[in-house]
């Protein structure tokens, strides 16, 4: 039987390799360009 204990310290994992992902995700250098292109938005005028 799968213990309280253990469920926790898995979903400790999980978070971390997802939060470890997102990280990796975010300062790639191929998503670079489009977070360029979404940082002047706000200062582009109609």
């Amino acid at each position: 039987m799968i213990d309280v204990t253990t469920l926790r310290v898995a979903a400790t994992v999980v978070c971390f390799a997802l939060f470890i992902g997102i990280v990796i995700w975010a300062y790639s250098r191929r998503n670079a360009r489009d977070f360029q292109e979404a940082a002047r938005l706000p200062f582009e005028q109609d």
